[in-house]
């Protein structure tokens, strides 16, 4: 099976967006398997596995986790960049326009993995249907209890820095007024060196 059909499988006649279709499609089995091995086991399996990372790199995801002490008393935090700067691609838009559960599902399992509590998604300012999609995503999930006491943030770019929103509401929600103050072209985008 091809690489494409494997991150966006269930989602060749239509979005997997709502919670209810991609759980029919599968969705959030490995998330729950996930849980119940030991941090140190999902890593063992990444690396078995030789999952790459779909950046210009292609680095060996269960690498780069294993790399993250495990002994620390420093928080670690899961940050993922949804930015899609590289010229030409388009790979990060079509996960979060058709799969957004599963980059939330990967987050998680990641984030059990390698003992983190705290999850950014980083979503270029351009992208605000993308944004929409998996902030309406973030909330069903928040909504169906699968966090787990991981903390996320969905920040679009032109979002000022804060910390993020652990209460009961919805952990989405930090991003909405960045929605309504940004403009097409973000300043950051559009910015040159002199």
């Amino acid at each position: 099976m091809p690489r494409g059909d494997i991150v966006l499988s269930g989602a060749e006649e239509r979005p997997l967006t709502a919670i209810a279709d991609y759980r029919a499609a599968g969705g959030y089995v490995q998330l729950a398997k996930a849980r119940l091995m030991e941090p140190q086991q999902v890593i063992q399996e990444l690396l078995d596995s030789n999952l790459r990372g779909r950046g210009g790199a292609f680095f060996a995801t269960g690498r780069k986790a294993s790399f993250i002490p495990r002994d620390s008393p420093k928080p670690t935090y899961l940050t993922v960049n949804a930015d899609e700067s590289e010229p030409g691609t388009f790979k990060d838009r079509e996960i979060m326009l058709r799969v957004p559960h599963r980059l939330i599902e990967g987050c998680l399992i990641t984030a059990h993995a390698i003992r983190s509590k705290n999850v950014f998604i980083y979503i270029r300012g351009e992208y605000l249907t993308e944004f929409e999609i998996v902030r309406a995503a973030l909330a069903e999930v928040h909504a169906a209890d699968l966090l787990g006491g991981v903390c996320t943030g969905a920040q679009a770019r032109t979002s000022a820095a804060k910390r993020p929103d652990c209460s009961s509401r919805s952990r989405a929600s930090a991003g909405s007024r960045a929605r309504s103050r940004r403009s097409p072209r973000s300043p950051a985008s559009t910015h040159r060196r002199r």
